[in-house]
């Protein structure tokens, strides 16, 4: 496990996967801001985020549905919708309603409203 133990609140959670980020791919820090966007800002394709996706999965014992990546634009988003299915933070306002259905039946420390 990669120390997940101290993170309790959405900016640690954003901290967190920087650094599994930048740890894990080699991307510099300074790209890893709150607005890059995943693909076109960090050059992370489908499956790097979806390898990043079951490593935080498995961190903090969250489970993301299947099409979460169809929801995720940039790095602020993927650390909201963490944050979120972990219970650390209230639901994002960019995710479509049936999306949160699924997440909310996933994960039961995700407040839904």
């Amino acid at each position: 496990m990669r120390g997940s133990e101290d993170v309790k609140n959405w900016m640690n959670m954003f901290r967190w996967i920087v650094k599994l980020i930048r740890d894990d791919y080699g991307i510099p820090e300074e790209q890893l801001t709150r607005h890059a966007t995943i693909e076109k800002d960090l050059g992370l394709d489908a499956e790097q985020v979806e390898q990043v996706m079951e490593i935080v999965s498995e961190a903090f014992q969250i489970r993301f549905p299947d099409d979460a990546l169809d929801e995720l634009v940039r790095l602020e988003e993927l650390c909201l919708l963490a944050s979120w299915l972990a219970g650390f933070y209230k639901q994002p306002p960019f995710l479509a309603d049936d999306f949160v259905a699924r997440a909310v039946d996933l994960n039961p420390r995700a407040v839904q409203g």
